[in-house]
């Protein structure tokens, strides 16, 4: 079987859990015999796709404005017409005020026929939009150029680009909810990327989420049939080799964790005050969040506020080794989201053996019963939580070994493998 494939970011290229989900699942499916072309905006060259071929969005030379297939400007006309941030226009307008100052004009080798490629730069920077339906422009042609069985498009980002590709191709549609903007942004939702959202689960054939809690999102908030949605939970990668034994600890105290983006999804004030709360009554404790974020700078001032700056450590964004030494000085892992799809992180400190605490409002805790599970708003529940685990050594050790057994039971092999059983089932329909 072949997958042509939509993502925004893929490792070690990643700010998040969406890059690294992504070479999850497409690992998964290469275990499953099926062949994978990942398709992102930029690559840099030193992604570790062994198992796929990568593409990127800056090495493909598409239609000069204007000179798009009939399938392709109906498409565009279908995101004209229902995104109600982006102006009523022409295909071939929308294509015009979609095009960068650096957009590379060319023509087709021994021809006079226009041709154009973005120079995208990738990431979530202010041309984020602009650089959204760039990719949706790319994609028609790249779906032109290759063979492949079904389309599969992560998160709203890649949404367009999936809806392109389809009309582009005449092939069956899967798209991946990773988030909503409810998840993100709460109720003060962007109306442009909900409607970006709405349009690809509309247009998608399937529908995939990420948990049973973002499945009932897509259901009620979205309004999409609940037949044509399926949860298939996220996993987590093996380790690559056993840990180093450890050495001198950084830290003489406890030391607690918070790893993940510093946004309002997250809940990192929570985790602040309940920090201030243990540290009123017990001072043998350190706090790290490892992240960054559009609150980083509010998270500082809020602890300081607090007076727990010189037992609170901000290390900004951190992977590899040195994630890694993180949470190897961790005895205790939280995550008090106010709203989270999943969240892989927490079986990422099972894997290094760490106990979590999970919020409720959290995907990952329908997959690990062995987890402490509080309300991410409640600071007393989780102030009690994280020194329960820190102090109390039975517990602690139950945890780990027992969430450890749940945690390598949920493979990307596995998940690969329900993926491909929906492709099948969706191919089939499409067909018929």
């Amino acid at each position: 079987m072949q997958v042509l494939m939509f993502g925004w970011e893929f490792p070690p290229h990643i700010s998040g859990g969406l890059g690294t989900a992504c070479q999850g699942i497409t690992t998964g499916l290469a275990a499953n015999d099926v062949n994978v072309l990942f398709v992102v905006p930029k690559a840099y060259g030193n992604e570790p796709a062994e198992k796929i071929k990568l593409v990127s969005a800056s090495d493909i030379a598409i239609p000069a404005p204007g000179r798009q297939t009939q399938k392709v400007q109906e498409a565009l006309t279908f995101f004209e017409v229902n995104c109600p941030v982006v102006p009523y226009l022409s295909p071939e307008a929308f294509a015009a005020h979609s095009e960068p100052e650096h957009g590379i004009a060319t023509t087709v080798e021994g021809t006079d026929i226009p041709v154009m490629r973005y120079a995208f730069r990738g990431g979530y920077g202010k041309d984020l939009m602009k650089e959204v339906w760039q990719y949706a422009l790319t994609a028609s042609t790249i779906a032109e150029q290759h063979n492949f069985d079904i389309i599969h498009a992560h998160d709203w980002l890649s949404f367009p680009a999936g809806i392109m590709a389809r009309e582009a191709s005449g092939k069956p549609l899967v798209v991946h909810v990773h988030a909503t903007e409810f998840d993100r942004s709460g109720d003060n939702i962007n109306m442009q990327v909900y409607e970006t959202e709405r349009q690809g689960m509309l247009k998608a054939d399937q529908v995939i989420a990420v948990s049973e809690l973002t499945r009932q999102t897509i259901i009620h908030r979205y309004h999409i049939p609940a037949a044509k949605v399926t949860t298939i939970h996220n996993a987590v990668a093996p380790a690559a080799k056993a840990a180093a034994p450890a050495g001198e600890r950084m830290f003489p105290e406890k030391t607690v964790s918070f790893i993940g983006r510093v946004t309002y999804q997250k809940g990192p004030a929570f985790f602040i005050e309940t920090a201030a709360k243990i540290l009123r009554q017990d001072k043998g404790f350190r706090f790290i969040m490892a992240g960054s974020g559009d609150l980083l700078h509010a998270m500082i001032a809020h602890a300081a506020r607090l007076r727990i700056s010189s037992h609170f450590h901000f290390t900004g964004f951190l992977k590899g080794a040195a994630l890694d030494r993180v949470l190897s000085e961790s005895d205790v892992y939280v995550m008090p989201s106010v709203s989270e799809p999943f969240g892989i992180s927490p079986l990422e400190a099972v894997r290094a053996g760490v106990p979590v605490i999970v919020s409720r409002q959290s995907g990952v805790q329908e997959v690990l019963q062995y987890a402490l599970k509080v309300d991410g708003w409640d600071t007393d529940a989780m102030a009690n939580a994280i020194y329960a685990l820190a102090r109390y050594k039975g517990l602690s050790s139950m945890l780990r070994r027992e969430s450890a057994r749940e945690v390598a039971a949920l493979r990307w092999e596995t998940q690969g493998a329900l993926i491909r059983t929906l492709y099948n089932d969706v191919i089939a329909s499409f067909i018929s």
